[in-house]
C-alpha cells in the first residue's frame, strides 16, 4: 500500500513516515526541499508544496491513501485552495484520507465532504512537541523559563500518538467519516512540565512567573502579533473547556495507553541541553 504524507518534515509527519515504513508500507514524502528533508532512505521523497497544485499530481499518482496537513508548511497559514488539493487527490484515485485540523476548520474539510471522499479529522488539542517551540531556546540559554502562568494544566499529546492514529485510519484499522478528539493520558501543567525536562537534562530550571503586563511586554518585545498576544492571555486567563481533560481516543484506537510528557521530555533532552559557555 503507497501513502503520501504531506508535512512529511513536521513533528507529526516525520513519525508517521517512521511508523507507516515499521508497518511495512510504501511512503511518499511531500516536502519542499527534498535535499533538506532528512527522512529515512526507505521512504520516497517528492517535491511539493500544497499551496500549488500544479506540484501535486505526481505525488499523488498511484497513492491509495494520504495524510493531509491544513496549513502551509512555510509559514503555518491556513490553506485556501482546500477545493483543488481536493480535486487532485480524487483524480489520482485516493481512496482514505486522514486530516491534521487545526484551530479552525479550514477549506479542505469541506471540500473533501463535498467530494464523497473517504476521510476523518484528527484534532490534538495540544501538542507535547510545542514546548520546543515555547521554551526549548530559553531553557538552552539561560536556564530560566518567562512565562504568563496561572497554573493552568493541560492534556497534551505526543506527536507520535497523532502519527499512530492516523496510521491506523490511513490503513482502515480506524473508521473515516470522524473527528478523533486526540490528548495525552494526563493532565500537565507548565510547571510539571518544567521539571520533567529538568529531570531529563539533568539541568536546574527556573519559572519565573510574570504578570498580564510584563507577559504583554515580553510577547510584544518578541515581535508577536497583536492577535497571537491576546490568544496567549486569553488561553492562560479563561482556558477553553473542549481539550482541558484527558479523553481516550489513543487508548481506543491504538490499544495501547498515550506516551507521557516525560517520556517525551527523555526523547527531546538534547534540544534542552544548556549551550557550553
Amino acid at each position: 500500500m503507497t501513502i503520501l504524507v504531506t508535512g512529511a518534515t513536521g513533528t507529526v509527519g516525520r513519525s508517521l513516515v517512521d511508523q507507516l515504513l515499521e508497518a511495512g508500507h510504501a511512503v511518499r514524502a511531500l516536502t519542499r526541499d527534498p535535499a533538506r528533508a532528512d527522512l529515512p532512505a526507505a521512504a520516497e521523497v517528492v517535491r511539493g508544496d500544497l499551496t500549488d497544485v500544479t506540484t501535486l499530481a505526481g505525488a499523488f499518482a498511484g497513492v491509495e491513501a494520504a495524510h493531509l496537513i491544513t496549513f502551509s508548511g512555510e509559514f503555518g497559514d491556513t490553506l485556501t485552495n482546500g477545493p483543488e488539493i481536493v480535486d487532485a487527490l480524487v483524480a489520482a484515485g485516493v481512496a482514505r484520507v486522514s486530516v491534521l485540523g487545526g484551530w479552525d476548520t479550514s477549506t479542505v474539510e469541506p471540500a473533501l465532504d463535498a467530494a464523497g471522499v473517504a476521510w476523518a479529522l484528527l484534532s490534538p488539542t495540544e501538542f507535547m512537541a510545542n514546548t520546543l517551540g515555547d521554551h526549548a531556546e530559553a531553557i538552552r540559554t539561560t536556564g530560566e523559563v518567562r512565562a504568563f502562568d496561572r497554573g493552568r494544566a493541560s492534556p497534551a499529546v505526543h506527536e507520535a500518538d497523532i502519527a499512530a492514529v492516523a496510521l491506523a485510519v490511513l490503513t482502515g484499522a480506524a473508521p473515516t467519516g470522524r473527528e478523533y478528539l486526540l490528548t495525552g493520558g494526563e493532565t500537565v501543567s507548565l510547571e510539571q512540565k518544567l521539571a520533567a525536562v529538568s529531570d531529563a537534562t539533568g539541568q536546574p530550571i527556573t519559572l519565573t512567573r510574570l504578570s498580564e503586563a510584563q507577559a504583554r511586554a515580553d510577547l510584544t518585545a518578541a515581535g508577536l502579533e497583536t492577535e497571537m498576544i491576546e490568544f496567549t492571555i486569553a488561553l492562560e486567563s479563561d482556558p477553553p473547556v473542549v481539550g482541558s481533560q484527558p479523553v481516550g481516543t489513543v487508548a481506543e484506537v491504538t490499544g495501547r495507553p498515550p506516551r507521557t510528557f516525560a517520556a517525551w521530555a527523555r526523547e527531546n533532552a538534547d534540544a534542552f541541553r544548556a549551550v557550553p559557555g
